[in-house]
């Protein structure tokens, strides 16, 4: 019987190298079969899930489970990589060599001689660099992934067109619009016309948002927290004052929201 390959352990685990010596261990020939049996397209949506807890901790303000949900973004980073190196693809040097060189290349006035008078100048020219680097032709909104959730992609395309001058002068604009399109929603005759009208409404609340500095994303994961905490404390003193939620009128309803308003904890 063949003996099992052994393999030393590094001494230093807090090392990135450590990490890349584990995880070609673990797709090595006597390495586990789950991880020997991953692929780029296999790990996309436990990838994706990872990074909405990453989101999660940060909404939370938990550094501890940031730390190691960033820990878990990194697995699959250093995973993808060495299932990109063993089909020939590219190697994690040429991940990071690519972004060290993006990032020299968009802080020209921090590696460079260029000089900047405020943030919103760096913005400005990061997105020129941007621009500069997909080439002459290309849309500037293609790059924005379509798999992203609906409100952070309005978000990002309705921000890369502003930054190309396609922006209204002033807010009122914005607000006429969002007013127009609420009064054609009221005029939707089916179920398919309501959804498009429904559609645009967000958009121009996004392009609102946007505007005012509001990240339409977070904006609206904080409300849906904070409507699932005062639920949740709704549901907490009826089962401590002996009452069936769904046994209550609306009325006694809302009179518990208003007291989970007032005292339901904020986190």
């Amino acid at each position: 019987m063949k003996k099992r390959a052994t393999m030393t352990l590094p001494k230093d685990l807090s090392r990135f190298s450590a990490l890349v010596k584990i995880i070609a261990r673990l797709r090595g020939l006597d390495g586990c079969p789950w991880d020997k049996a991953q692929t780029h397209a296999s790990l996309r949506e436990t990838f994706l899930q990872e990074c909405y807890e990453a989101m999660e901790a940060l909404d939370e303000g938990d550094t501890a489970k940031l730390r190691e949900e960033l820990g878990d973004l990194l697995l699959h980073i250093v995973l993808q990589a060495r299932i990109a190196e063993e089909a020939g693809e590219f190697k994690m040097g040429d991940v990071i060599g690519a972004i060290n060189r993006k990032l020299i290349h968009r802080h020209p006035h921090v590696f460079g001689e260029r000089k900047v008078k405020d943030v919103e100048e760096i913005i400005h020219n990061w997105e020129s660099l941007k621009r500069e680097e997909k080439g002459a032709g290309k849309s500037i909104i293609a790059s924005v992934p379509k798999s992203m959730p609906a409100l952070s992609y309005s978000q990002e395309v309705q921000h890369r067109v502003a930054e190309a001058g396609f922006d209204w002068e002033n807010d009122r604009g914005v607000i006429e619009k969002l007013a127009e399109e609420v009064g054609e929603l009221a005029k939707a005759e089916n179920a398919a016309q309501k959804a498009e009208e429904f559609g645009d409404i967000f958009f121009t609340l996004v392009n609102i948002a946007r505007r005012q500095g509001v990240d339409a994303e977070v904006s609206l994961r904080e409300a849906n927290h904070k409507f699932f905490r005062r639920f949740r404390y709704m549901e907490e003193l009826c089962r401590k004052r002996g009452l069936d939620f769904s046994d209550l009128s609306f009325d006694e309803q809302n009179k518990l929201w208003e007291e989970a308003k007032l005292k339901a904890p904020r986190s």
